[in-house]
């Protein structure tokens, strides 16, 4: 399992937002803007019940990941003083989790993160989650 450093893993943590990207079969990428909850050793980014053009297990995503399970996540920092600009990128492989105990714990953890997962009900939706285990860990600036 990769450890990132305190100041990694609080970076991290105290993020709300990170850019998922995915590759299909094909080579052809997909990056999107995730909620994740990072709980040490893995990464819980759900599929929720906001608007989409397909249905949950015919996302785009989540058809590249079942392709092709690496993926890679950006939390980044911008700053117009570029002195001060810093992100943290994890490379890892992704897998859909819908049941389980796992399944349920990541949903509580997000929905403790996130206030509108509770507002939508996330836990009693039914929707798959996309569980991304790091392998490697990369950061610049200050972090």
């Amino acid at each position: 399992m990769i450890k990132p450093t305190d100041k990694v893993l609080e970076f991290i943590k105290s993020h709300r937002v990170a850019r998922m990207a995915t590759v299909d079969g094909l080579g052809r990428p997909l990056v999107i803007p995730v909620c994740y909850h990072f709980n040490g050793s893995s990464i819980y980014t759900p599929i929720d019940k906001k608007p989409k053009r397909a249905s949950p297990r015919k996302l785009k995503r989540v058809r590249n990941i079942i392709e092709n399970p690496n993926v890679s996540l950006v939390i980044d920092e911008y700053y117009e003083d570029w002195t001060e600009l810093c992100y943290v990128i994890i490379n890892g492989r992704a897998e859909i989790i819908e049941s389980g105990e796992e399944y349920q714990n990541s949903l509580r953890l997000l929905s403790e993160k996130y206030p509108q997962y509770v507002d939508m009900k996330l836990s009693g939706l039914n929707l798959p989650v996309i569980k991304i285990v790091p392998y490697r860990i990369v950061s610049w600036g200050d972090v």
